[in-house]
């Protein structure tokens, strides 16, 4: 969809010079959901498939974010290598990030979803108090750039808790989970059709791309037994990077996204006030359907996806204590036996929150050590996975049996023992 544009002076070339970012046309949005896409694939392929761990995988992308964005904000005008090099690294840094709060700190996504969204609309509003716009067409100043980056950064947060909210409310695949933010897309697009404000429609498919790209990704890269097409994350990430690739060198090449190439409605068209606000009730009531949807298939029985995903790979190999800890450095394996032992004592003293905080340690370590673990016996780390899986489960159920925490402390304490 394409936004009303104000030049600066008329006849000036000061606008070419300055202007930051691409003309918003189907072009826009196909690349962005490519992106998007990458953002989900390749993000799991470096963490899980190579191993690199969630942790520095982040550290790294946010010194190559800090890197891109230095780079795209010296320039003075739109470049289409540059912009989307820097959406890319920004929608793999944002996947990262929501992971961390998710994975590594447990916080569930029924918070990390308002969150991202009460944040994105603090960014919004301290833009809009400063700037007078949030239009994607004033990206002429350093300050206006600034928090441009900074609302799509937080997009790519919400929109990858959002879409795994999604999965786990309702246990659908990711093939037709695809389906929900594709149709909000349409209902967003009639919208603007319809006069809904340019900017607010903007920005709302900003955000529902984001789970569009990650489950197409997703699906593409599952087993079929999931419903997906098994590409793989190495092969789903190697298609879309090409695929931007090629998109980008042919904008670059023809620029048929630059704004000033771009023929755009009259700007000082008048606009109906009355219209945008019976839009905005528009909005509200996809709001409601969508939710209404959601909480019909959450009210069904399902399963989460995460647990379908485990279940298809199939039961774990079961093994000895010998066989699940020998070729593990001692001095690892004696710090989490200290650990789930602690917690063995927490839960049998009726400390129920010590216990918890005291598991929390063992999950911090585990995901740690994941990088240098898991490739010298993918078979033991699997195998210890699943059982600290188990205890993690029984210690943090919402109702805790102490027969059944004592049962997978006990049943892991005996694997670690050497």
């Amino acid at each position: 969809m394409s936004t009303t544009t104000s030049p600066l002076h008329a006849g000036s070339r000061t606008r070419a010079l300055l202007n930051k970012v691409p003309e918003v046309t189907i072009w826009f949005w196909v690349i962005k959901i490519l992106c998007t896409t990458v953002g989900e694939s390749f993000a799991d392929w470096i963490v899980v498939d190579l191993g690199v761990g969630l942790i520095n995988t982040t550290l790294i992308f946010t010194v190559v974010l800090a890197t891109v964005l230095a780079w795209q904000i010296r320039l003075l005008r739109y470049n289409a290598f540059s912009y989307w090099l820097t959406v890319v690294v920004l929608s793999i840094t944002g996947t990262l990030y929501t992971d961390i709060l998710t994975d590594r700190y447990g916080v569930n996504l029924a918070i990390t979803t308002p969150i991202a969204a009460g944040l994105l609309a603090v960014v919004f509003g301290i833009w809009y108090a400063k700037e007078g716009t949030l239009s994607i067409h004033s990206i002429t100043t350093i300050p206006r750039e600034a928090f441009y980056w900074l609302a799509i950064l937080v997009t790519f947060a919400l929109g990858t808790a959002a879409g795994d909210w999604t999965l786990e409310l309702t246990g659908w695949s990711p093939g037709t989970a695809v389906l929900l933010p594709l149709a909000l897309l349409a209902a967003t697009v009639l919208g603007w059709r319809l006069g809904a404000n340019a900017v607010l429609a903007f920005w709302i498919a900003y955000v529902l791309t984001r789970p569009l790209g990650a489950n197409l990704g997703d699906w593409l890269a599952v087993p079929k037994d999931l419903g997906g097409r098994n590409l793989g994350t190495a092969g789903t990430s190697a298609v879309f990077l090409a695929a931007i690739l090629a998109t980008v060198i042919y904008l670059a090449i023809r620029k048929p996204d630059v704004i000033e190439n771009v023929k755009v409605r009259d700007p000082d068209a008048p606009r109906s006030i009355r219209r945008e606000r019976q839009m905005l009730a528009y909005f509200g009531a996809v709001a409601v359907a969508a939710i209404t949807v959601l909480a019909v298939a959450n009210s069904r029985p399902h399963t989460a996806f995460s647990a379908q995903e485990e279940a298809s790979s199939g039961p774990v190999e079961q093994l000895t204590p010998q066989q699940a800890n020998a070729k593990f450095p001692a001095t690892d394996i004696a710090a989490f036996a200290k650990i789930a032992q602690d917690t063995l004592d927490l839960v049998a003293a009726g400390d129920q929150p010590g216990a918890l905080a005291r598991i929390k340690d063992l999950e911090t370590a585990w995901d740690d050590a994941q990088p240098r673990l898991k490739p010298l016996d993918k078979a033991a780390w699997g195998f210890l996975d699943s059982e600290i899986d188990d205890a993690l489960s029984a210690v943090r159920a919402r109702t805790p049996d102490i027969a059944t925490e004592r049962a997978a402390l006990t049943a892991l304490t005996t694997s670690l023992a050497r």
